[in-house]
């Protein structure tokens, strides 16, 4: 029987998030970087699919994907993923997030057995899955891997706190697209300056580094600095900025170079914010925007 091909596959746990802004005004939703990041890479075009966990009594994970032209593929859990995420600024930079629960850990043999040139992990806390399923996953295609889910632990009282990737050195090399935002990038590298930070991490072993920041979006090849800025005009939408951006660029990179595919991913980003929820337009959305706000 031929196996089914894909260009993405995203694995990582769902959630139950609880959302809490700077009114003390609370929504309740599926989400997670799963979700964010299936919905930006199979609606502009990429032939996409996720693999998930949870407890089916949390939540109905195809009605989650009902918008999205992902293939789903899940196993149970004892216990979904649940974040409380507690904004304190209307921009939502400046929040506290509590786990509540967490899913059973994944492990390789639950990935599914498909063709995928990109195997995108996209976890949210320390615990989602072994550092080593990095390396044992390289073989089957590029990796690619959101650094949060590396760095972002939960201490006695659930509150998830960031701390340095001890084995960075180790399976950075296996990785060809990562992904950091500007104060996670600090953590590993101890440097403050982004495009310091980008080549630190080339340096031990990542191919394709970017580093996402509220203003602009940056990627390091170990060649060149390339940066795109942010142009929303929104920020209701703010949440899963980080996953739309990282989908965008790594599906739109298997076929184009690597400006092309960060004006493509910021202006998806861009346009993604200006509303709540994952990413529900298509690619000529994405282009129009490109369009009217990037030429």
């Amino acid at each position: 029987m031929k196996r089914k091909s894909y260009d993405t596959l995203i694995v990582g746990p769902c959630s139950i998030d609880i959302m809490i802004d700077c009114n003390m005004q609370q929504t309740t939703l599926v989400g997670g970087a799963v979700i964010q990041s299936g919905y930006a890479a199979a609606n502009t075009g990429s032939r996409t699919a996720v693999f998930t966990k949870l407890n089916v009594k949390d939540a109905d994970i195809y009605k989650a994907f009902e918008n999205c032209n992902a293939d789903v593929y899940w196993k149970p859990s004892k216990a979904t993923t649940s974040i409380r995420n507690q904004y304190f600024t209307q921009d939502k930079e400046k929040r506290e997030c509590q786990l509540l629960s967490q899913c059973d850990k994944i492990n390789l043999q639950e990935i599914p057995y498909v063709d995928s040139s990109i195997y995108h992990f996209a976890g949210l806390t320390v615990g989602d899955f072994d550092d080593e399923i990095i390396k044992e996953v390289h073989s089957r295609g590029k990796i690619a891997v959101d650094v949060q889910c590396l760095l972002r632990k939960a201490e006695a009282d659930g509150e998830l706190r960031f701390c340095d990737w001890q084995q960075k050195e180790k399976y950075l090399p296996y990785i060809e697209f990562l992904k950091t935002d500007e104060a996670e990038a600090e953590i590993l590298t101890g440097k403050k300056d982004r495009e310091e930070a980008a080549k630190q991490l080339y340096a031990w072993g990542a191919k394709e580094v970017m580093i996402t920041h509220n203003t602009e979006v940056l990627i390091y090849d170990g060649n060149e600095i390339y940066k795109c800025p942010i142009k929303a005009r929104s920020l209701a939408g703010r949440t899963g900025r980080g996953d739309t951006c990282f989908a965008g660029y790594i599906t739109r990179r298997l076929q184009h170079n690597i400006k092309d595919s960060l004006l493509f991913a910021a202006a998806l980003v861009s346009l993604k914010m200006e509303t709540p929820g994952p990413y529900c337009g298509d690619e000529e959305d994405v282009q129009k925007y490109i369009n009217k706000f990037y030429c």
